[in-house]
């Protein structure tokens, strides 16, 4: 299976030194973009400073008569740009973040009863995962309006969007008057079950936060994310968590599950409507399982087909058959390769525990030509820290204090 690569235009020649750092920007990079409101003061000394890494330059005034020297003025580069930069470092703020958005799957998802509110009460194992988004953040000098823009159609760009409603909430709860440019690189297909959108309304509202000096604290940021949607308090986990209610009620427990274990994620481009899946809904014909009992399954004996047990798996093959068709040939077609064969949360992604690679019809039946197909593993976050991609050390804050950051 091909694996997606990020790559970055690595010709950077322009050295910036920075104290007793140094940073690279690339070609194109714009200044005024990473240093925010620094950058037009700064810029008019590098205009006249070169980039190079050279020595001090002595410049020496001689008495042509006596031949005595009468100036020796010295001047070094690198010392006049470490002053500037520490001037900056005073006055301007942070002006630019980038953050991971990472999915999750729901390892077991039980419905145990429906609510008088007409929603259903549900428990289920939620756990993050690798794939995820990748959105930027910047300032915006706007007072009024945030501006949202993205790599993929089919993404709403106004107030619908999670991202520009988490930030509405931000402001409404703490007063701030931060608006922003926000991009959002999506790799996590839409209404795949896996909460994509959910996951960025949290990175949204985390990176608000750090905009303003966090000024609200996580707890805070978890209980009011969930005024816009039920699945968003369980990202301000650590990363796993037993969650009950609508799935706002988030408890956070040791991962069950060693991190590294690989998984396979097989998406059909054929939609499947959360709202059919639980008008289908036969509370009587769900597991009668205690999810509780299936937690501690999992925790002891890790991952098996047995504890995966998703209730909106019938009615949701009853919306779309084919997505049925596609687990029973998964578990035909792996022969032990995977440890359990799952649908995650509503649909309609089908998940493989245990091995990264998808069988080989997938690659073979013109059917699945146009399936979505991603490579996976677990993955949880530091305390006061969000979520970072394998494979990098952090999440990107761009700002004239860190200039040793990735520049993007």
């Amino acid at each position: 299976m091909a694996s997606s690569l990020y790559l970055c235009n690595q010709n950077l020649n322009y050295p910036i030194s920075h104290g007793r750092k140094s940073s690279y920007l690339c070609k194109n990079t714009s200044l005024s973009a990473f240093w925010g409101h620094g950058y037009r003061k700064f810029s008019q000394h590098l205009q006249t400073v070169s980039f190079q890494r050279t020595p001090f330059v002595k410049a020496m005034a001689s008495n042509s008569k006596t031949d005595k020297q009468q100036v020796e003025i010295t001047y070094d580069p690198d010392e006049r740009l470490n002053k500037l930069a520490d001037e900056i470092d005073k006055t301007a703020g942070l002006s630019r973040l980038t953050y991971f958005s990472p999915c999750k799957i729901n390892v077991f998802l039980r419905i145990t009863r429906k609510r008088e509110d007409g929603f259903h009460e549900l428990a289920s194992l939620f756990h993050v995962i690798s794939l995820g988004d990748t959105i930027k953040f910047s300032l915006s000098p706007s007072k009024s309006k945030d501006r949202l823009s993205t790599n993929v159609s089919g993404v709403p760009l106004d107030d619908s969007n999670l991202i520009i409603k988490a930030l509405n909430l931000y402001r409404r709860k703490t007063g701030s008057d931060n608006f922003f440019w926000i991009h959002l690189d999506k790799k996590v297909p839409t209404g795949a079950g896996l909460g994509g959108g959910s996951s960025n309304a949290a990175t949204a509202l985390w990176a608000a936060n750090q905009f303003n000096n966090c000024a609200a604290s996580e707890k805070e940021l978890q209980e009011w994310s969930s005024e816009i949607g039920s699945d968003i308090p369980f990202f301000f986990s650590r990363g796993v968590a037993y969650c009950t209610g609508k799935g706002e009620v988030v408890k956070d427990i040791p991962p069950p599950i060693p991190l590294d274990m690989s998984m396979v994620l097989i998406k059909p481009p054929q939609a499947c409507s959360t709202v059919e899946v639980y008008k289908r809904l036969r509370l009587d014909q769900t597991s009668t399982v205690d999810p509780v009992t299936l937690l501690e399954k999992i925790s002891k004996s890790g991952i098996s087909q047995g504890v995966c047990i998703n209730d909106l798996e019938p009615p949701a093959f009853e919306v779309l058959p084919s997505l049925k068709r596609l687990k029973q040939r998964v578990l035909a077609a792996g022969r032990g390769q995977y440890d359990a064969v799952f649908m995650s949360g509503s649909g309609n992604t089908i998940v493989g525990i245990g091995s990264p690679d998808p069988p080989q019809f997938v690659y073979d039946d013109d059917e699945y030509q146009d399936v979505f197909l991603s490579e996976a593993c677990f993955i949880t976050r530091g305390e006061n820290q969000w979520y970072t991609e394998p494979g990098t050390t952090m999440n990107s804050l761009e700002s004239p204090s860190d200039l040793s950051s990735t520049i993007d």
